[in-house]
């Protein structure tokens, strides 16, 4: 996944809702790439200024979604447009590489990113992943198995663990 470094001047950001099986998202996009995935029906201030470029991210966000969704895809090839701070998107980062249906602990997340005793940290970080589902963050546990927490809600967090490991059951039987 390409990201966009963080500028000084605001982006063009172009806006739509889905409906999906964990219920509505809202997502954001720049010329640049997907900004923002938000969990529920969010009203979002749009530029006067929209880009053909914005659409065509949105639209390939929403394909790739839906594809998701339906256990049709398993890694998002979307251009990101997310910021963050350097830890952060070592951590945001780190989460593509956690396999689908697979889970690992917050811990296992902060060795990934060369700060073994930063899994407090990464949590932190995950808590403000601006495109969660994308960068899978409801893919990282709490050491003793428990969830740990979702920006979504916990039970967003179950329902995707939930589709994926219902999904590479079927997979595997298919083989």
């Amino acid at each position: 996944m390409k990201v966009t470094p963080q500028r000084s001047v605001p982006r063009v950001t172009e806006s739509r809702v889905i409906s999906t099986p964990i219920g509505k998202l809202t997502l954001v996009a720049s010329i640049d790439g997907l900004c923002e995935i938000i969990f529920g029906a969010k009203r979002v201030a749009r530029n006067q200024k929209v880009s053909l470029v914005a659409r065509r991210n949105l639209s390939l966000a929403e394909k790739q979604l839906r594809e998701y969704f339906t256990g049709k895809r398993k890694k998002f090839s979307i251009k990101l447009d997310i910021g963050g701070t350097d830890f952060q998107n070592a951590a945001w980062h780190s989460l593509a590489t956690i396999p689908y249906g697979q889970t690992i602990s917050y811990a296992q997340q902060a060795k990934l990113v060369r700060k073994p005793r930063a899994f407090r940290a990464v949590g932190s970080a995950n808590g403000k992943n601006p495109v969660a589902i994308i960068l899978p963050c409801h893919r990282v546990i709490a050491s003793d198995g428990s969830l740990g927490g979702y920006a979504g809600g916990l039970s967003i967090k179950r329902k995707l663990l939930a589709l994926e490991k219902a999904s590479s059951e079927t997979s595997s039987e298919a083989e």
